[in-house]
């Protein structure tokens, strides 16, 4: 299905985009779980993103946003840096959210991984709201309906929903795009069409249940294209042009000026994600997955 901005309408779904859709679900979800086996204490982050990417290329897909390997509290977008030297610590609960794209077409899935933290049912909590609301998607579903299946499951284990997290649609090169769909219960909000194509993305965590950004920041994309002086910032906007906008590691640039770099950000040309962490000491789990809304339901490309 593709999204006509002007008009705030969907087309159908064409064969081609289906195909395209499928590829991408079945590559993410052997990738994501290959990771099971490559996240282990003492194991380099840099290490585990690099060997994720590059088995999403070996596999004649692109990455549709860098590798996110975030920690306990950190919820998303985090991703290691080119001199990361950060390892696996026994107690680690680690969320992996990874995005593979067919020609711009994305699948988008998570998961978290228990390195000893003994948080079980905090990692069922998210899994099973993910399912709650994946079992009631289909067209002339209100949005909000699905923040209050979420929120149940995760509030019955005790656990609070992070409020200010969402899953989202996506479509051809574009990541996050309507509907979004809540963690928590709301009204209102888009009716679910047959072919969009959404990801289920809920959050449980001991802490407050609402996310604040760090300082730390890795992942970034362009959001903004205007003349820029600068050789430095100019080469790295050539290097990300086959991005169409879709995200990007710093460690992923061979032209990188930070002085160009700096400059683009300043500018707004791009924009920088940083981490996101409920409390310290708190612990986060996510589970993600994508679907394309059918007739009477919905098809999960990444299960």
């Amino acid at each position: 299905m593709m999204y006509n901005q002007k008009s705030k309408t969907y087309s159908p779904m064409t064969e081609e985009a289906y195909d395209r859709y499928m590829q991408a679900g079945r590559v993410a979800a052997q990738v994501l779980d290959a990771s099971k086996d490559l996240i282990k204490v003492d194991a380099s982050l840099l290490l585990v993103a690099n060997t994720l990417e590059e088995m999403i290329y070996d596999a004649g897909m692109g990455t549709a946003f860098p590798v996110n390997i975030s920690l306990n509290a950190d919820a998303a977008h985090d991703t290691p840096s080119s001199d990361d030297i950060r390892v696996f610590a026994h107690g680690d609960l680690v969320k992996v959210d990874l995005g593979v794209h067919c020609d711009g077409y994305i699948a988008d899935t998570a998961l978290t991984i228990d390195l000893g933290s003994d948080h079980a049912l905090l990692i069922e909590a998210s899994v099973a709201a993910r399912d709650a609301a994946i079992a009631h998607i289909k067209p002339g579903v209100q949005i909000g309906v699905l923040g209050a299946y979420i929120a149940e499951e995760i509030m019955s284990r005790g656990f609070k929903p992070i409020s200010n997290l969402t899953g989202h649609g996506l479509d051809q090169y574009v990541l996050h795009m309507p509907p979004n769909v809540p963690n928590v219960p709301k009204k209102g909000g888009m009716l679910l069409e047959e072919d969009m194509v959404v990801a289920i993305e809920p959050f449980a965590s001991t802490g407050t249940g609402a996310i604040v950004d760090r300082k730390r920041a890795e992942i970034f994309s362009e959001v903004a294209s205007r003349p820029v002086r600068s050789p430095g910032a100019r080469a790295i906007l050539k290097e990300i042009e086959s991005r169409r906008g879709m995200p990007f590691a710093r460690r992923h640039l061979q032209n990188y000026s930070e002085l160009g770099f700096t400059r683009l950000v300043k500018d707004g040309i791009l924009y920088a994600h940083p981490v996101l962490s409920d409390e310290p000491g708190s612990f986060v789990s996510q589970s993600e997955h994508t679907m394309i809304v059918t007739e009477d339901g919905c098809i999960v490309i990444t299960a």
